[in-house]
């Protein structure tokens, strides 16, 4: 493997340290709030094309089918955005990117792979709610909240302030508003 500490994003020149800076944790809730209120909306149309498709006029009838397909729809936002410059619209609206360790561009495989492994923000939550038998809204919103304010802080342990899951998967979170403009 190569050391290739001359890499940069977009091919704007080296790379300097203050470029690949995280931005704030407060920042990163900002963006994962306003994520959720858009995917709100994607989740609502692709699930009533769902239902639509599957017939599925009664509630509860193949809750498993639907979940997967709103997965696998969220696996195609997630993957088609930081494979196609780094950024979802959340991400845009807050000065985000995501780029590889070295701060190139994120390619599709590693952007399905850091999807993947980005459900680890809702993971404990929703396992512990199973586990204690939790079923009411009021009270897993809560645990699976707590769960995520607890992984994000996690965060503060990485040196570089990145998230877990974007360590394993060989990715980071930059401030975009601390890039150098490019030379003309």
């Amino acid at each position: 493997m190569t050391d290739d500490r001359s890499s940069s994003p977009a091919g704007a020149g080296p790379s300097s340290p203050v470029e690949l800076q995280a931005p704030a944790l407060k920042r990163r809730f900002a963006a994962f709030v306003y994520e959720g209120v858009l995917l709100f909306g994607v989740l609502m149309v692709a699930g009533y094309l769902y239902l639509g498709l599957a017939r599925m006029w009664h509630a509860g009838q193949d809750t498993r089918g639907l979940q997967v397909f709103l997965f696998l729809v969220l696996g195609i936002y997630f993957g088609w955005f930081w494979s196609h410059g780094g950024q979802t619209v959340a991400m845009k609206a807050w000065h985000i990117r995501l780029v590889d360790a070295l701060g190139r561009p994120v390619g599709p495989v590693r952007a399905l792979v850091r999807y993947v492994l980005s459900w680890l923000w809702f993971a404990p939550g929703l396992l512990a709610a199973h586990l204690s038998g939790l079923k009411s809204g009021g009270s897993l919103f809560g645990i699976v909240a707590t769960g995520i304010v607890a992984y994000a802080a996690l965060s503060r342990l990485n040196p570089q302030r990145q998230f877990w899951h974007d360590v394993v998967c060989g990715t980071r979170l930059i401030d975009v508003r601390l890039q150098k403009p490019r030379a003309s």
